[in-house]
């Protein structure tokens, strides 16, 4: 499924969060909402709860994003469900929750096509979460879908090693753990993604050169998807997906012209 939805040429969209510009990320709204505008993929961050429900949220805590304040590992899932995870917002937003990964799976049950960029935030019991993330997402058939990835190259290479699933990683210099040579960190990926501060048409070659696929972090707008097309890049995390997806249909426009 992935190779067959990245072949085509053009941009591939990716919601960071869901449609986090405009809705309060990593929940089931922010993903609805960018789900309506078409984007290729979505992407969201997961972590267990106190009594190991895997939740998405991106934080360690939940201060940032809620109405409350803590760990969400010192949390049960019903204690996270108490929370406000959208007026911090918005007051349009006010009583969205945190939701579960089961409830986001339900979600995208309407949605066959859609990729899937599934990030397991380093932590203690990071296996575990993508031990249960793995076994949530092959229940409803969205495994063949998902590029997994961690910026703990510990988690990233257990991914691969246990589960031969495809792995998105980053430039040495930002993963923890990473491992050297031609047996280590990059020999578990599929794919590398840089942010933006980072992105140079140098390192795209370097990625490719590797036999990795090339991916950046977050061109939001245009001159940032035209900078990043000219290094290279074709799949883009996007915090706003309306640039990247107006300048791909115009590409689009001007091939079949």
């Amino acid at each position: 499924m992935i190779e067959q939805l990245l072949q085509p040429a053009g941009i591939v969209v990716s919601a960071h969060r869901g449609y986090k510009a405009r809705y309060p990320e990593n929940t089931l709204l922010a993903f609805q909402k960018a789900l309506e505008l078409e984007v290729d993929m979505i992407e969201f961050d997961l972590r267990f709860s106190k009594d190991g429900e895997v939740v998405v949220i991106h934080d360690e805590t939940v201060d940032r994003t809620t109405d409350g304040t803590g760990r969400v590992s010192d949390m049960t899932l019903e204690e996270l469900k108490r929370l406000d995870a959208g007026g911090w917002f918005g007051k349009p937003f006010e009583g969205l929750k945190i939701p579960t990964l089961a409830e986001l799976c339900e979600l995208l049950s309407g949605y066959p096509r859609i990729l899937l960029n599934v990030e397991i935030k380093p932590a203690p019991d990071a296996t575990r979460v993508a031990d249960a993330s793995i076994a949530l997402l092959g229940e409803h058939g969205l495994l063949p879908n998902c590029v997994f990835t961690c910026f703990d190259a510990t988690v990233s290479a257990y991914l691969f090693d246990t589960y031969g699933v495809k792995v998105q990683g980053f430039p040495e210099h930002v993963m923890y753990n990473y491992v050297p040579g031609p047996e280590g960190t990059r020999s578990k990926l599929w794919a590398v993604a840089a942010s933006m501060s980072l992105l140079t048409p140098q390192l795209v070659k370097e990625i490719e050169e590797a036999g990795l696929l090339a991916w950046c972090y977050c061109p939001d707008r245009d001159q940032q998807v035209h900078y990043a097309l000219g290094c290279g890049v074709k799949v883009m995390t996007v915090n706003d997906p309306l640039p990247a997806m107006r300048i791909r249909k115009q590409l689009n426009q001007s091939v079949e012209v």
